[in-house]
């Protein structure tokens, strides 16, 4: 198994990471660094900034892991001229699975990433490797740095240290500072096709196929949220009564009432995701701080600060679970109106909510598309709203109005 297999529908950019770790590995045994300047770097395809852009769902985090291991990748079949990127030796598993002491993969449950955990990242990302061949940093959310922490960033990326190699991502290239896109090489990545999806579903998660195939339909190629689709049955629960939203809204007290439904089912996500992981951090903070057993379970004094930083950054992470969950919420919503506007311009592409095709041919007949459209603006406005810190219930609610009146 390769590190690439499952970067689903990326062909071209697997092959550019491979050609990059070749030349990345021949670069370290001459003992040359990945620094722009370097004289040999000139006419090679490494860098020592990446960035990986593409919509949600297109692994753009999965390449960069796979380069990752790549660069780390220790095989003796690169000596008689094979590409790194095994995929079974130590540094390629290692790097895969999280353990590998010179790579680092930074990835956010809160809305933002502030100056402090990146000045921590610079700091790291000055160090020799440890052991393994490059210092590798994995940012998988870039687009949350903050400004204040994108300006800590652009100093490493525009003077890096040798053998360090940092590697971003993002939706797209607007997401990250000018500045520093300007600086690192840029790989787009695609929406893997459908039938891609629900094959890696089959052969990775052994997921039935019929049921792959229905969850990667649905989610139109967006490979994290297909998987959670085809093996959670609480994600199946929650999409079905997303889709009968559109048929819930023929009076006020319809859309009052469905937009209170969405709001309390992404609260309801956010409280268990609170239960599965609050618990255990604060247990394991407890302990780390010296509460002994036999004192009451009271904390040596001069530790409360601690906890109640840790009680903040949870609050925070249920505040961001809530959004994610209502942005799911509404990209779901999207899709089954962007079938209504097919279905009423007769196109033939393929749907995506087939499973709820009564619905759809039911609310096609009843309007236009001029106010299907208007509808999928509602949605994308509802999200905008969201993302100006906007009151959920209150965005929720007049999108439901608005899709009332279409």
């Amino acid at each position: 198994m390769a590190v690439w297999d499952d970067l689903v529908g990326q062909d071209r950019v697997a092959a550019q990471l491979t050609a990059a770790a070749h030349d990345a590995d021949a670069l370290v045994t001459a003992g040359v660094s990945a620094e722009p300047d370097a004289e040999p770097m000139a006419s090679s395809k490494m860098t020592h900034a990446w960035l990986f852009t593409g919509p949600p769902g297109s692994g753009r985090a999965t390449a960069a892991r796979a380069f990752a291991a790549a660069l780390q990748c220790v095989s003796p079949d690169r000596a008689l001229g094979g590409a790194p990127g095994c995929g079974f030796c130590d540094g390629c598993h290692t790097a895969l699975v999280g353990t590998h002491a010179d790579v680092e993969v930074v990835r956010t449950d809160m809305l933002t990433i502030g100056v402090k955990e990146t000045r921590e990242l610079v700091r790291r990302a000055q160090l020799s490797p440890a052991g393994g061949r490059w210092q590798v940093i994995v940012m998988e959310d870039a687009d949350r740095l903050t400004e204040g922490a994108g300006n800590v960033l652009l100093k490493a990326v525009e003077e890096p240290a040798p053998r360090t190699v940092w590697l971003l991502c993002a939706p797209s290239l607007e997401d990250v500072l000018p500045t520093i896109r300007s600086r690192c090489r840029l790989l787009t990545l695609r929406t893997p096709p459908v039938d891609a999806v629900a094959d890696i579903l089959v052969r990775r998660d052994g997921i039935d196929p019929e049921l792959a195939a229905s969850a990667a339909r649905a989610t139109q190629g967006h490979i994290g949220r297909a998987r959670r689709l085809a093996t959670d049955e609480r994600a199946r629960t929650r999409r079905k009564a997303v889709l009968k939203l559109p048929l819930r809204i023929d009076d006020v007290g319809g859309c009052l009432k469905g937009a209170q439904e969405l709001v309390d089912a992404a609260a309801e996500d956010a409280k268990q995701v609170a239960e599965e992981v609050d618990a255990k951090e604060t247990e394991e903070l407890r302990a780390a701080l010296g509460a002994a057993a036999g004192t009451g379970g009271r904390l040596p004094r001069g530790t409360a600060g601690a906890m109640k930083e840790l009680q903040d950054r949870q609050k925070r992470r249920a505040t961001r679970t809530q959004r994610d969950s209502l942005d799911l919420a509404l990209t779901e919503l999207t899709g089954f109106y962007r079938d209504v506007l097919a279905l009423q311009l007769g196109s033939q592409v393929a749907l995506a909510n087939t499973d709820v095709r009564d619905a759809l041919e039911r609310v096609a007949s009843g309007s236009k598309p001029e106010r299907t459209l208007r509808r999928i603006e509602a949605v994308s406005a509802c999200r905008d709203a969201l993302d100006r810190n906007v009151a959920p219930l209150l965005a929720v609610e007049a999108m439901t109005m608005a899709l009332r009146a279409g």
